[in-house]
């Protein structure tokens, strides 16, 4: 890969979903704080920004990456989310519950964080679950409206509301929310590492833990840096 310090991280890995993996492991934050160059993001999780360039342009270009989310119709990617990861997230919700309540109830007394986790996801679970509503039931079908709008060559749709900026800026601000929420879990977990006298209900909560927040960056990912700006580019043609 051929990449600058200048270059915008959200559009890295729209344009490549495996930098993803390289940022994730610096801790750079490539969905909710996507707009921020590659040097800022470096700066502010005080990380070697040549240590970064370096494990980005080792990327095997002779390898293509398994999915190419940045090249999909915006209708496509929109019932995508909704199906792929939002199920997840309905799915897991109530497993998660489950195994957090368990764990704090048993191990609670010595590790006191786990109480401060199960909070947390619990927390994550209502806004989640009203989150991806709204985005079934206003903004995904309006999204779809437009693209429907742009091929037949007809004006903008109407909608619920004015511009689809509005909506977007909401869920925006949400998944900024949901992300430093699960920054939060992260840390009170010493990134999901289960203490040595945790029980394998423990080991299995850490683990879907860990899987949930990278699926939550993936679905945060393509809505921030894909689905969102494309959506309002369409708009902006059909005014």
């Amino acid at each position: 890969m051929n990449i600058s310090k200048e270059d915008n991280i959200g559009k890295i890995v729209a344009e490549d979903l495996r930098s993803g993996s390289v940022f994730e492991k610096f801790g750079l934050d490539f969905c909710c704080n996507g707009d921020r160059s590659l040097e800022e993001a470096c700066t502010v999780a005080a990380v070697d920004i040549n240590k970064v360039l370096t494990a980005l342009n080792e990327i095997d270009n002779s390898v293509k990456a398994s999915l190419d989310y940045n090249a999909w119709p915006v209708d496509l990617l929109a019932d995508y989310i909704e199906k792929k990861h939002h199920r997840y997230v309905s799915a897991q919700i109530p497993v998660l519950q489950g195994l957090l309540h368990k764990i704090a109830n048993v191990h609670g007394a010595k590790h006191p964080e786990l109480l401060g986790v199960k909070e947390l996801f619990y927390e994550c679970a209502g806004e989640l679950t009203m989150h991806m509503k709204k985005e079934e039931l206003m903004l995904f079908p309006f999204i779809k409206k437009l693209v429907t709008a742009q091929l037949s060559g007809t004006r903008k749709p109407s909608g619920p509301f004015d511009s689809v900026e509005h909506p977007i800026h909401a869920m925006l601000q949400e998944h900024s929310i949901e992300g430093d929420r699960f920054g939060t879990i992260e840390s009170l977990t010493n990134r999901y590492t289960v203490p040595d006298d945790g029980c394998n209900t423990y080991k299995a909560a850490y683990q879907a833990l860990k899987e949930f927040q990278e699926d939550l960056h993936l679905h945060i990912h393509l809505e921030n840096n894909i689905l969102f700006p494309k959506a309002i580019t369409i708009e902006a043609s059909l005014s």
